[in-house]
C-alpha cells in the first residue's frame, strides 16, 4: 500500500495533528490527494506554546481546517499518578477525545503519525491507539522516519 492508496480507500479522515514532522507530512500527502481532512491538535499540559502556534501556522499555510481541543489529562488519575504505563492512559485519553470530537464532525476514521521507525514495543501508548482503531498510514505503508 502507499499513501495514495490509503487516501482513496479513506477519503474522509480526521488526522490527530501535533505539527510534528510526521503529522504534518500527513496533513499535506491528504491535501494532495484530495482527502477531506481535519487536523485535530490537543492541548495539554504536555505541549509548549510554540509547538501549538508552529501548528496553527502550517494548517493555515496549507487551507487545511484544524480544531483544537483543550484536554486536561492531568486531571485523570491514571495519568497524574505517573505510573510506568502512564503513556497508555495519556494516549488514550487523548485519542478519546480526538474520536468523540471527530464522530461529532462527521469522520469515522482518524490518523496518526506513527511511523515504520517507531518501535511498538518500546511504546505504550501504541496499545492505546490499537485498542482504539487509530490508523497510522505512514507506518502501514512501510515509511521511515528517514523517508519522511
Amino acid at each position: 500500500m502507499n499513501l495514495s492508496d490509503f487516501f482513496q480507500e479513506n477519503p474522509k479522515i480526521a488526522l490527530a495533528f501535533s505539527g510534528g514532522v510526521d503529522s504534518a507530512f500527513l496533513l499535506y500527502a491528504a491535501k494532495e490527494y484530495g482527502a477531506d481532512t481535519t487536523a485535530y491538535y490537543v492541548k495539554t499540559a504536555f505541549q509548549p506554546r510554540f509547538e501549538y502556534d508552529d501548528a496553527c501556522r502550517l494548517a493555515d499555510e496549507l487551507k487545511m481546517p484544524m480544531k483544537t481541543i483543550e484536554l486536561d489529562v492531568l486531571a485523570d488519575e491514571e495519568v497524574s499518578s505517573n505510573p510506568k504505563n502512564r503513556c497508555y492512559y495519556c494516549k488514550r485519553r487523548i485519542f478519546t477525545a480526538i474520536l468523540s470530537a471527530a464522530k461529532d464532525d462527521g469522520y469515522t476514521v482518524v490518523m496518526d503519525g506513527t511511523n515504520a521507525s517507531d518501535d511498538v514495543n518500546d511504546r505504550p501508548g501504541m496499545k492505546a491507539l490499537t485498542e482504539l482503531s487509530v490508523r497510522s498510514p505512514l507506518r502501514e505503508c512501510g515509511l521511515t522516519k528517514e523517508m519522511i
